[in-house]
């Protein structure tokens, strides 16, 4: 019986948990910096965001992000200058698909739910003194409608 205890122990934990979540974890490291027009911006205050929280450093930093299978959105602000922001995909790290093959579809369901399976760069460089603009789309002036032609003729 104290066996069959152990057994099922194992095999629970061996069921919940992913390879990718043991061998790195649900967060990363990461640096940010700023720049303007190639040159280092220190000191500007920056906000880093996913589904899984909210972070701030000051750049150049570091801070520690959980990971997410959504973009980080980053947007970082100075004192006179146009504020800088960005949103960075995660991409899926190869261990995970590891997992697939030898953790199993738990294993690997868990890794995606956690976030484990997932990365982002190790270096954010945020450009600031420019956000992206996105213009309108065109509105066409209205037209004159010709009047409708007499079909009448006078005779």
């Amino acid at each position: 019986m104290k066996k069959l205890c152990v057994v099922g122990v194992l095999a629970a934990t061996a069921f919940t948990s992913g390879c990718a979540s043991i061998v790195s974890g649900h967060n990363q490291p990461l640096s940010v910096e700023s720049r303007m027009k190639g040159a280092q911006v220190t000191g500007a205050n920056c906000k880093l965001s996913n589904d899984k929280g909210t972070w701030y450093v000051t750049t150049p930093g570091s801070t520690v992000v959980n990971r997410s299978f959504n973009d980080l959105t980053i947007r970082c602000e100075k004192d006179g200058i146009t504020p800088g922001a960005l949103a960075v995909k995660s991409t899926t790290k190869g261990m995970a698909f590891g997992n697939i093959l030898f953790g199993g579809v738990i294993g690997a369901g868990v890794d995606m739910a956690s976030g484990a399976a997932y990365d982002y760069p190790s270096l954010i460089t945020i450009e600031m003194g420019e956000l992206p603009f996105v213009a309108p789309p065109a509105v066409d002036a209205p037209r004159a409608e010709a009047a409708p032609a007499d079909t009448k003729s006078a005779n």
